[in-house]
């Protein structure tokens, strides 16, 4: 099944597979090999991201721009990501892609 939005850095992600099942991600990075790196800032921090098949991951259309997390500049903290995905509606939800 082809995802209709790409695995790209930005993407806000659901886990649909493992122990972080309904949980909402960052895609950090996106590997070629069918992998990507992701966080949350609450239980997988940047310093040690999740590595995850994409296959196990549903896309959502949202996509942050991480220069807008912090526009002074400076490093990206785990309290941005957590703010990001709460200012779009992704905290605390763990309803699942599929529906039905």
């Amino acid at each position: 099944m082809k995802e209709p939005f790409s695995m790209e850095t930005g993407r806000v992600v659901q886990s649909l597979q493992g122990r972080d099942k309904g949980d909402f991600f960052l895609v950090l990075e996106a590997r070629g090999d069918g992998f990507v790196m992701m966080a949350d800032g609450r239980t997988r921090k940047l310093e040690h991201p999740k590595k995850k098949k994409t296959k196990h991951l549903c896309a959502k259309p949202v996509l942050i721009d991480f220069s807008t997390l912090r526009p002074e500049g400076g490093k990206i903290q785990n309290s941005d990501l957590r703010k990001a995905l709460e200012s779009h509606g992704f905290a605390g939800k763990r309803s699942l892609c599929k529906e039905g």
